[in-house]
């Protein structure tokens, strides 16, 4: 007689906006800068880790390094660089984290040219939950002026050629979402609990 198992509900995320980005004051802080599908037509990664275990890992290595995380979309562009640099320019410690919805993710600095980075993440088939929390942590080191040791990555020569169709299709949704001329809003994640998987 086998057992039936159950699987824990997935959780879920919805992003409620609170208003217009502000730059922030506190030089504790760093901006999670999300793309515009993120949580909204997309809810999981190329891989499909859960945006919802995707922000709670970031906000977790954050807060476990004693910096607040704050939320912003960004909505008028589809481009990592420019959603992390804008977001480093809204965070009262210039640093930031830029998300886009498929995984890939950049820790970006305010005074760094926009095509520049602190630590770049481009094979999101290979980001999961502990590397999430890792990169959150990361960006908490660079706000209190610290110096980490990069986040190790894995590498797989085959992940491009094997996901390569699917980024593209995801980037093309992706640019969907974009509203041309609306600026970066704050927003605010509301956790739930999901449905049976």
């Amino acid at each position: 007689m086998t057992t039936p198992t159950t699987t824990a509900p997935e959780r879920t995320v919805s992003l409620r906006e609170v208003g217009p980005a502000r730059r922030g004051t506190r030089p504790d802080e760093v901006v999670i800068a999300l793309s515009p599908a993120f949580a909204g037509h997309f809810t999981k990664t190329i891989v499909d880790v859960p945006h919802a275990e995707v922000l709670r890992q970031l906000m977790a290595g954050i807060e476990e390094q004693g910096v607040t995380a704050r939320l912003v979309r960004v909505l008028d562009t589809a481009d990592l660089a420019a959603i992390s640099h804008t977001a480093a320019r809204l965070s009262g410690s210039g640093i930031s984290v830029g998300v886009l919805s498929r995984g890939t993710t950049m820790i970006h600095q305010k005074d760094l040219p926009r095509l520049s980075n602190l630590e770049l993440f481009p094979q999101s088939p290979l980001l999961d939950a502990p590397v999430f929390r890792m990169i959150g942590s990361n960006a908490a080191q660079y706000a209190k002026a610290e110096s980490p040791q990069p986040v190790p990555t894995r590498n797989d020569q085959m992940a491009r050629p094997r996901w390569q169709a699917k980024a593209a299709l995801l980037h093309l949704k992706e640019f969907d979402c974009i509203e041309a001329g609306r600026g970066p809003v704050e927003v605010e994640a509301v956790f739930g609990p999901g449905t049976a998987g």
